[in-house]
């Protein structure tokens, strides 16, 4: 008999459908609610996405899972309450919960510790406090949806269950040591991942939409095209990344098409034909990391009449040639500015890395690009190129033309006849939290509320050197030192202003709440606090109303 080996994960909902996710041991035929799936195969692993249908709008269904007719969720003696569809549609506000950087690893000691008392130490997962919250909540306080923006597995980061099966398998002494290197071993990145039963049981019952950032695959993916040329040359590199983008398409994007876009998907429908869908995957998988063009991670969700995009911004950057850097190809603009149009209450960007970033680490990535570029001349872009790599310096502010265009496309949607009540850019990545509040020149005709919302990590916080790091960005003596490196290479200001809503950002480890209801929008930032029982609870830090 078939076994399931991970999930179900509740990717979609709708306010009559759904989709549920799951990976088995062998083929077999997936039921869920009434609806029937058959796996399709991809080098010895098992998958299905059942599409159920006929569900009643606004409504609240419990559901169970059937491998050829036998019960297999949820699993026997669950102390957690039954996984349900929750359908649009219902009076009252829609909550979403995002954040991003979530590193597997034990909730013992060193683990739990912080890392300054031990290199381990990542403290809770504030995904499994809000599951262990959500376990003693009425189902009509849990999130409607749960927005996942990167660093969902740790390709170079593992949890010590995929460490252990790399010594097992491989001599990590050899390159790429112990971190991932292929297909089976990410497959066991994510089973690490999304076993833990909290997060299994969260991911069962709250619909998640997901893009990657470069923990995914590795750290500092997609960087330049230097960065590029050099991992390619790495005899390691084309099995890691054909292995990050399978199972990323596996794992991650088809659940997060909708299923009217998942029925047009050629390659879904070439996997499912497929004895063995392997030789399709992989050969697509290289095909995207050598061509940008032809291949779109980025997609749309609507939650009624608030529109979420969800933007890849690492898959699809444009390196070369390097002076005409872009996070996005052609096409990819041209689809973004299109679903960007419409009649919304709200707009949603989803970014894993964020559009603005604290004003001097925004003037020193903008210097940066300069540097990199000739403005110092040859010597200096070889200076810039290492300093680049080393400090992380390739958020969009380092892709200043394209910072640009976002901005544009923010104003063209804010100034509309139609123009939603807000629109907030969803981002992470930075390991620390903030909200920033855009103004746009006078005399715009801005109409929309605009703001940069960053929520990072779910679990992998700062150690106290590289918050006092980040505090000193924030502060007066890191904006004028990054402003007058800026000026010193030619850069102007950046076509808006931004402040943050408080003195300095947010650290420890968090997640953040979007609450829609018409067109108003409040946003909550909850981080993860000790409690006298020795558990742990989601404490509210800061509380704004958008719009």
């Amino acid at each position: 008999m078939a076994r399931l080996v991970l999930g179900p994960l509740l990717r979609y909902a709708g306010e009559d459908e759904a989709t549920i996710w799951v990976e088995t041991d062998a083929p077999c035929e997936v039921e869920a609610l009434g609806r029937r799936r058959r796996t399709f195969g991809v080098a010895g692993h098992h998958y299905a996405l059942v599409h159920c249908t006929g569900l009643a709008p606004a409504s609240t269904t419990p559901y169970e899972v059937r491998l050829d007719g036998e019960l297999v969720w949820p699993q026997p003696d669950s102390p957690y309450p039954p996984s349900v569809v929750r359908t649009h549609g219902a009076s009252g506000p829609f909550r979403i919960a995002w954040g991003s950087c979530r590193v597997c690893a034990p909730h013992e000691p060193p683990h739990s510790l912080r890392k300054d008392e031990h290199p381990d130490g990542r403290e809770v997962d504030a995904l499994r406090v809000l599951a262990d919250h959500m376990c003693r909540e009425d189902h009509s306080q849990w999130p409607h949806a749960l927005v996942l923006l990167g660093d969902q597995v740790y390709a170079d980061e593992v949890s010590p269950g995929v460490r252990e099966y790399i010594r097992e398998h491989r001599d990590p002494e050899v390159p790429p040591g112990e971190t991932v290197a292929n297909f089976e071993e990410y497959t066991r990145l994510y089973r690490e991942s999304w076993s833990e039963p909290h997060i299994r049981w969260l991911l069962s019952t709250v619909p998640t939409a997901m893009i990657f950032d470069d923990h995914d695959v590795h750290d500092d993916w997609n960087t330049s095209k230097t960065w590029v040329e050099d991992m390619r040359a790495k005899g390691w590199w084309d099995e890691r990344i054909v292995g990050g983008f399978s199972t990323y398409w596996l794992y991650q994007h088809m659940g997060n098409l909708a299923p009217h876009h998942l029925a047009e998907d050629s390659l879904y429908g070439q996997l499912r034909d497929a004895d063995d869908g392997w030789p399709i995957l992989r050969d697509f998988a290289f095909h995207a990391d050598r061509e940008v063009e032809g291949t779109r991670w980025s997609y749309c969700r609507d939650f009624g009449r608030t529109r979420l995009i969800m933007i890849d911004s690492r898959a699809g950057r444009v390196l070369d040639p390097p002076d005409e850097r872009s996070m996005l190809d052609p096409n990819e603009w041209q689809w973004l500015e299109q679903h960007a149009q419409g009649e919304f209450d709200h707009l949603l960007i989803g970014s894993s890395l964020p559009f603005l970033l604290t004003q001097g680490l925004h003037y020193l990535e903008s210097w940066n690009e300069a540097a990199c570029n000739g403005a110092w001349g040859a010597p200096a872009a070889l200076a810039g190129e290492r300093l680049r790599q080393a400090l992380d310096l390739e958020h969009w502010a380092a892709f200043g033309s394209s910072l640009d265009r976002i901005v544009e496309l923010m104003r063209h949607v804010g100034t509309g006849e139609r123009a939603p009540a807000s629109i907030v850019a969803l981002s992470g990545d930075v390991h620390h939290a903030y909200l920033a509040e855009v103004g746009f020149p006078r005399g715009t005709g801005m109409r929309s509320a605009v703001y940069q919302a960053t929520c990072s990590p779910f679990r992998n916080p700062l150690d106290d050197r590289e918050r006092r790091m980040i505090r000193f960005a924030c502060g007066r003596g890191g904006t004028l030192v990054g402003r007058l490196l800026a000026r010193a290479a030619g850069v102007g200001d950046p076509p808006v202003r931004w402040r943050f809503t408080h003195d300095e950002p947010f650290f420890d480890n968090q997640v953040c709440f979007l609450e829609i209801d018409g067109r108003r929008a409040h946003l909550r930032l909850q981080k993860t606090v000790p409690e006298k029982n020795q558990g742990y609870s989601l404490d509210t830090v800061f509380e704004r109303q958008l719009a």
